[in-house]
């Protein structure tokens, strides 16, 4: 499985982005596709997944109610829309697949493919 993260770039606080991960050769159906951040300095956090099949979403507390994760099948590509942006939000951010479960959704190593980054960078 090959991953490519897009849509990153420059908002200003309040704002909204909308990331973009395309997958090919795949992903299985019975994959999570998750999306990691990683801020300058930080250790690399969990964000938000989605089940490839059915329509289990998770979310780290810190963006609950300002990102969307979602998928287009027929496009293989999962997105993460994110609005009201704040400086805290910035990052480069990372798609990821892998057999990832409910207790494992937020652990890195649940996944075994990832993209390149793209960066999101906010100014307040």
């Amino acid at each position: 499985v090959q991953l490519q993260a897009s849509g990153g770039g420059l908002v200003q606080a309040g704002g909204s982005l909308s990331l973009s991960c395309a997958a090919s050769g795949g992903p299985s159906s019975r994959y999570t596709v998750g999306w990691f951040r990683q801020a300058p300095g930080k250790e690399r956090e969990f964000v938000a997944a989605i089940r490839w099949t059915g329509s289990s979403t998770y979310y780290a507390n810190s963006v609950k109610g300002r990102f969307t994760i979602s998928r287009d099948n027929a496009k293989n590509t999962v997105y993460l829309q994110m609005n009201g942006l704040t400086p805290g939000d910035a990052a480069v951010y990372y798609c990821a697949a892998g057999l990832a479960i409910v207790s494992t959704v937020t652990t890195q190593r649940a996944y075994s493919y990832w993209g390149q980054g793209t960066l999101v960078t906010v100014s307040s």
